[in-house]
């Protein structure tokens, strides 16, 4: 997207009711992507879980990459949330589910506030709830 479509787009998502939460694993070295994305599911969960959500869709990858996602959901419902505590992940397709544009939206508007433009993250305002995840890669 250029600019103004960047624009567009954000502001489309911050008009919209909810809440953004976005955990932001560092670092990400390039080899140890996945151990990154699990402790920083790991640490999201909890945070939606507080929000009332325990239903989280994940665009789908590779199928043995969906299996480590869902097995990192289940430990993670296991071992931090309270016991008996419902909360389940599904996989979808990206390109055919729009809902999930959204969160690239979102994380587009993340990473570029982390690389000094703040224009989109002060868009979204109070809906963005972004924490770090230190990932220990």
């Amino acid at each position: 997207m250029d600019h103004r479509q960047r624009r567009d787009a954000i502001q489309l998502v911050a008009g919209q009711n909810g809440i953004h939460v976005v955990a932001v694993g560092t670092p990400v070295p390039r080899r140890k992507q996945e151990r990154a994305r699990g402790k920083s599911l790991t640490a999201l969960i909890p945070e939606l879980h507080g929000f009332g959500v325990d239903h989280l869709y994940i665009e789908a990858r590779e199928a043995e990459l969906n299996k480590n996602d869902i097995s990192t959901v289940a430990r993670t419902r296991q071992t931090v949330l309270p016991k008996g505590t419902r909360f389940r992940a599904d996989h979808i397709p990206g390109p055919t589910e729009p809902l999930l544009w959204v969160s690239d939206i979102v994380a587009g508007a993340v990473r570029a506030q982390r690389k000094g433009d703040q224009q989109y993250i002060d868009l979204l305002g109070e809906t963005l709830l972004d924490f770090e995840v230190t990932t220990d890669c």
